[in-house]
């Protein structure tokens, strides 16, 4: 009898190899990563032109894009698996990879413009406020936002899988607006967490990878309906729950016996 191959799809590979590497800069670069202008130790800036002045000296805007773009390889690398995935199984083989390609361009995309507004709102919370109480008021806005409405539905549209056309422009059109509306969503629903590396200082990285860990986590939750309540890794808890009392089952029989 031929045994059924278990090797991860190519996609799957790549993507894994993108974060781990994108991971690994990070952790090489972890003293030099996080842009002058987000997480020095240095006192408040005068104004935030003059603030927005002293960083370009030591930031340019293309070096902060792509400090961006590494900070979501990283991070959201995870969060794409099932929207691609969806992707992939809708699209023939001889577009699939085209399709995945288009919806990660939109996917970026809305993330880069995303991060442009948050490292505008982290220099201007920066230039009038020390940085524990800037870490302090970004704890503040994530703890908000993740209890409130607009936040769940963010999350609801991170959940959906549109239809997606097979042929020509409308099939490369779709794919690419998934990824733009899936990132968007995603964007929204993570925000506010993602405030807190950028004022986290010298642990920045351990940040980034608690982020990390709670937003996969919370994204297994189903949709729900928009109301006031905490939203956290609920479902992730009670999986590792039931795994370590399956695992601790036998265990515990043959000390009792």
């Amino acid at each position: 009898m031929r045994r059924i191959s278990r090797r991860p799809a190519p996609w799957l590979v790549a993507l894994a190899a993108t974060s781990l590497a994108a991971w690994s800069v990070l952790a090489v670069d972890r003293g030099e990563f996080t842009p002058v202008v987000l997480c020095s130790a240095a006192s408040a800036w005068a104004s935030v032109s003059a603030s927005l002045d002293l960083a370009l000296v030591f930031d340019s805007p293309a070096r902060l894009a792509a400090d961006w773009a590494l900070m979501l390889a990283a991070m959201m690398s995870p969060l794409v698996v099932a929207p691609l995935r969806h992707v992939h199984e809708r699209s023939f083989a001889r577009r699939r990879a085209r399709a995945m390609l288009l919806f990660l361009a939109g996917y970026a995309a809305a993330w880069m413009s995303a991060g442009a507004c948050l490292q505008v709102l982290a220099l201007a919370t920066r230039s009038m406020a020390p940085a524990p109480l800037c870490l302090g008021l970004a704890a503040l806005a994530a703890l908000a936002w993740q209890v409130s409405p607009a936040k769940q539905w963010c999350l609801n549209r991170c959940h959906r899988r549109p239809p997606l056309a097979a042929f020509a422009a409308p099939a490369d059109r779709d794919a690419f607006f998934f990824g733009l509306a899936n990132g968007g969503a995603c964007a929204g629903a993570c925000w506010a967490l993602m405030l807190l590396p950028l004022f986290a200082g010298p642990a920045h990285l351990a940040a980034m990878v608690a982020v990390t860990l709670f937003v996969c986590a919370e994204r297994l939750e189903a949709a729900a309906p928009l109301a006031w309540r905490w939203r956290g890794p609920g479902k992730a808890l009670r999986i590792v729950a039931a795994q370590a009392a399956m695992r601790l089952a036998p265990r515990l029989r043959e000390a009792v016996s």
